[in-house]
């Protein structure tokens, strides 16, 4: 039983008498929040006190004017050129250089083996759905640097020297323990008509494949779109080199003694990043795309059968463009993590951005402005990489009428 005085106890005090405040939902929430935020600030001061002390104590200084001096240090692959001469400022820009296109080749090329697993894990064929199963329980349940260094230990190391190397269309590929060795495009003046031609036929590709889609949507007509695509893609740039005299040439490798002169060089310790990286993320991609084909209704193939599609325009035109919706999200997810994991190539030395700012640490000894700069970049690297697939979710998701 609740007494009179109980109730007097619990209950609210009434209107006007001063007390309101303390019974106020909104500012207990204030409050909290101001608490929260003060212990914050709290803390940060104390870290920044502490790093001073430290500094002060090891006679050091925070700044960043270290990155104008020398490296001194080669790096085995670089984007862009650079030598032991060149400052710290270069060579952290050629390990970021490096990074992004790990992650940009790799989330490509794990998409487009994500997605085949995925499907083949759904076939009818018991054959193909096991392989898939297979593929997705061994390679997701070992740890990607234990396969990183497979790739490498294992496939990549024991591959012939550079005499004994294999060669490819007539001797214009080499692969060897050095790596492999391409044709290095040499642009001269006039080279801008090319990329000229290429900015021209994407914008073209964009405007033809809108037009098309319209006329799909008004008249029901599908219009072939790849074809014209892809040569539009091919042929505008070329034409925009002929008429600029062609300002492209070719550096051919060739064996000269004990190693390779000329071309470019794909390096043992990049293959072995990027394939385990694509063979790993991939096997999740697979998942993603199962499950984002099995959210999809039944009666959608039914339907689609009904209509007279068989099983792969079924998949392609009815299944797929729906479960989009159900994939893009957690895709975004592990294209994050595709770019981060990418930070392991400091395992077997591939100079990514870790690898550089290791070594500039080492060197220098401004860790914390060194390590800094390789955290701003790489959170900078991954909400580029949200905001892009927020805004292609964005454009997938069903638009209410």
């Amino acid at each position: 039983m609740t007494t009179a005085d109980d109730k007097r106890l619990t209950s609210a005090p009434p209107k006007g008498s001063g007390m309101d405040w303390l019974y106020s939902a909104k500012l207990r929430g204030w409050v909290s929040q101001i608490v929260v935020l003060l212990l914050l600030l709290w803390g940060l001061y104390e870290i920044v006190q502490n790093t001073q002390a430290n500094l002060a104590r090891l006679n050091k200084h925070f700044g960043f004017d270290f990155l104008s001096q020398s490296s001194g240090f080669d790096l085995s692959t670089s984007l862009i050129w650079y030598s032991s001469s060149s400052n710290y400022a270069r060579a952290l820009l050629v390990g970021f250089y490096n990074t992004a296109l790990v992650a940009v080749l790799g989330i490509i090329f794990a998409t487009l083996l994500g997605f085949t697993i995925g499907v083949m894990r759904l076939s009818k064929n018991w054959i193909v759905s096991r392989f898939a199963l297979g593929y997705v329980e061994l390679v997701r349940n070992v740890p990607l640097l234990v396969q990183i260094f497979a790739w490498y230990a294992l496939v990549l190391k024991p591959l012939p020297g550079p005499k004994q190397a294999y060669t490819f269309f007539n001797s214009s590929l080499f692969l060897s323990n050095r790596g492999l060795l391409l044709p290095h495009p040499n642009f001269a003046d006039g080279a801008w008509a090319g990329l000229a031609g290429l900015a021209i036929a994407i914008a073209g590709v964009a405007i033809f494949r809108r037009w098309a889609a319209r006329k799909q949507a008004q008249t029901g007509i599908a219009t072939p779109t790849v074809v014209p695509s892809i040569a539009a893609l091919i042929l505008l740039p070329a034409l925009g080199l002929l008429l600029a005299g062609w300002p492209l040439s070719w550096d051919f490798p060739e064996l000269a003694g004990f190693n390779f002169r000329g071309g470019m060089t794909l390096v043992p310790e990049f293959f072995a990043l990027f394939l385990a990286l694509v063979i790993y993320t991939a096997s999740f991609i697979a998942e993603i795309v199962r499950s984002g084909i099995l959210a999809v209704s039944h009666g959608q193939t039914e339907a689609s059968q009904a209509l007279g599609l068989d099983g792969n325009q079924t998949l392609r035109l009815v299944v797929i463009p729906q479960a989009m919706r159900v994939i893009i999200p957690p895709m975004a997810s592990q294209y994050l993590n595709l770019t981060k994991n990418s930070s392991l190539a400091v395992a077997i030395g591939f100079p990514d951005l870790m690898y550089a700012g290791g070594t500039v640490n080492n060197q220098s000894g401004a860790a914390i402005e060194v390590f800094s700069i390789v955290l701003v970049v790489y959170l900078a690297t991954s909400l580029v990489t949200a905001t892009l697939m927020n805004w292609f979710n964005a454009r997938m998701k069903l638009v209410e009428r």
